[in-house]
């Protein structure tokens, strides 16, 4: 090249390539940040849950008894079995 640089650009084909892949590029960067983001609000969401399993929990046994079992699929309750020593 010269001292005055000269203006080179790309062909149509090399152009559209490029520009496709930059545009998919950015598509994954966004579709991650959103990934993130969902995680986020999941845990937070599950930690609540937690919380509020815990407090329900709580109601039970002191309503069944603390070694109460729940099956929670029928919601039958039953006591352990005293052990005779």
């Amino acid at each position: 090249m010269s001292k005055k640089e000269e203006s080179v650009k790309l062909n149509a084909d090399e152009l559209v390539v490029i520009q496709e892949l930059n545009q998919k590029f950015m598509q994954t960067k966004v579709a991650i940040a959103d990934s993130v983001i969902q995680q986020q609000q999941l845990v937070a969401e599950l930690s609540e849950l937690q919380k509020d399993f815990k407090e329900q929990e709580k109601v039970l046994a002191e309503k069944y008894g603390e070694n109460a079992t729940i099956n929670l699929q029928t919601g039958e309750v039953t006591q352990p079995e005293e052990t005779k020593e």
